[in-house]
């Protein structure tokens, strides 16, 4: 078994931005305080919520490092380093390790894609430039390639390669990579939707955009369900299923961001190409937000 990078909850943390477009650093201390405050596990800045691939360079490290310094080890950070450039994840992996991250989360080539074999060559070659950590992430509906089972299996073997964030939507996947894989790597959920089925599956937390407006009830629904209270964790599960959909509406992070902004946190715009929702799926998002008292 290896030491697992946290168990429970970690947020898929939003990033949020001025009218002018920038970062806007002071709300974004004010909702990792809020997600620390909540119970929240860990920190996962610069994830797919977060809007990296609108992020030039310079900014994306500057994110990292202000996700790093502002938590202060309170909770683990984990940086979202992952391209379709093997070359450039190396070195945006390095400067995270660089910054002081705990942690590594990298999503699967996109675009160009590749083979299960490009994969296991290319991520073992990140791993082979840092000393992190890493989180494999499979969510083949935005990248347009799974992550196999066996290729799990064999990239588990690698010493730094530690955890999945599985969000294929294939339980019988999830299945068949704890079955092969066993304590050689940890699944975390990547779907909010499927928190409870993948934790009976042996999955240890979830990496979640729920937690964003819900952090406390995602961490107690994790670890209600890990310290043995299953019927409350699923009760908890089905609770949410309404919120849920209603987040996940329009492509993420475009109804997470306007909770957050119809919460009373200043989100912020989001960078085109994602732009603001079609009023009807805004209704159904305002009447989840209601149903549950976030607004």
């Amino acid at each position: 078994m290896r030491n697992s990078i946290f168990k429970g909850a970690g947020v898929a943390l939003i990033t949020p931005f001025n009218e002018n477009g920038t970062i806007n650093y002071e709300e974004f201390g004010r909702i990792i305080d809020f997600q620390i405050e909540g119970g929240t596990d860990a920190i996962i800045v610069c994830g797919t919520t977060g809007e990296p691939s609108t992020m030039p360079h310079d900014e994306h490290v500057e994110a990292m490092k202000f996700a790093v310094q502002y938590t202060n080890k309170r909770v683990p950070v984990i940086a979202g380093t992952g391209s379709n450039d093997n070359e450039y994840c190396c070195k945006l992996s390095r400067e995270a390790q660089n910054i002081g991250a705990d942690a590594l989360l990298l999503v699967t080539p996109y675009y160009n894609k590749c083979t299960q074999k490009g994969l296991i060559m290319h991520y073992a070659k990140v791993a082979s430039k840092v000393d992190l950590p890493m989180i494999l992430y499979s969510v083949k509906s935005r990248t347009g390639v799974n992550i196999e089972p066996a290729t799990l299996k064999t990239l588990s073997k690698v010493d730094n390669i530690v955890a999945v964030k599985e969000a294929s939507g294939d339980i019988s996947q999830v299945a068949k990579i704890a079955a092969l894989c066993g304590d050689c790597l940890d699944i975390y959920s990547g779907n909010d939707d499927q928190v409870i089925p993948i934790l009976s599956l042996g999955g240890i937390g979830v990496i979640s955009v729920l937690s964003n407006v819900m952090p406390k009830f995602t961490h107690d629904m994790v670890m209600d369900y890990l310290n043995g209270d299953k019927a409350k964790a699923l009760k908890s599960q089905l609770e949410v299923i309404d919120l849920i959909e209603a987040l996940f509406c329009e492509v993420n992070p475009i109804p997470v961001k306007t909770a957050m902004n119809l919460m009373g946190f200043n989100a912020g715009c989001l960078r085109l190409p994602l732009c603001e929702m079609e009023d009807k799926n805004l209704e159904k998002l305002k009447t989840a937000l209601r149903n549950h008292k976030l607004i």
